[in-house]
């Protein structure tokens, strides 16, 4: 173990500690999954691919296009997307406005190798800045980059639908952008650890991007 993971491994103890105190729903999720966390790769890339991939479109669409850009391209590098053949992409199910963010951000990273290379070491509000920066990465895309790849431990992807159904059936709240992000105040500092556990009891398998 790394001494990141071994960080990150204390830090999503300590947060479990405090947010079962907190909150009993939360607390009982914990609970129900007991060992498990989230399991951050640290390919910002990776991951930015794999949100745009699902923007807009349910899970399962988003599971059955990403299987066959992976079958396409195979490891999910800037160069393997600035080689592959825009219309390839397509016919695995991406729109055209889709393919071409995916070009466009393969070519940004082949163009900036310096920066883009100093994109984990900034802090939570300035990284979310830089990835939205990036044509076709909003928000909700840049969050899960923040999540997924780089373990960041405070972070609210408020417009995320299921997250919204999950926090309204739990807390009796309106299935709102806006309920979550005040219901989540309580959260802090901490709030993935506690969206994850509420995605972990969406699916069968923990959320991954």
């Amino acid at each position: 173990m790394t001494n990141g993971s071994q960080t990150l491994a204390a830090d999503w103890a300590r947060g479990c500690r405090a947010l079962a105190r907190a909150d009993q729903v939360i607390g009982n999720l914990i609970a129900r999954y007991p060992g498990e966390r989230l399991e951050p790769h640290g390919d910002v890339f990776h991951t930015l691919v794999r949100a745009v991939v699902g923007q807009q479109i349910s899970v399962m669409a988003a599971e059955q296009i990403w299987s066959r850009v992976l079958t396409l391209l195979g490891p999910v590098t800037p160069g393997c997307i600035a080689k592959a053949d825009l219309e390839a992409l397509r016919n695995c199910g991406l729109t055209v406005r889709k393919t071409a963010y995916l070009a466009g951000l393969a070519n940004h990273v082949a163009a900036h190798p310096d920066s883009w290379g100093c994109v984990p070491d900034l802090d939570d509000v300035a990284l979310e800045r830089a990835l939205t920066d990036l044509r076709g990465v909003g928000p909700w895309t840049a969050q899960m980059a923040m999540i997924f790849a780089l373990g960041r431990l405070d972070v609210l992807p408020s417009a995320d639908i299921g997250l919204q159904r999950v926090a309204a059936e739990r807390y009796g709240i309106a299935r709102s952008a806006a309920s979550l992000t005040q219901l989540a105040e309580g959260w802090r500092p901490w709030r993935t650890i506690a969206i994850w556990y509420l995605w972990r009891d969406l699916d069968p398998v923990p959320v991954a991007y």
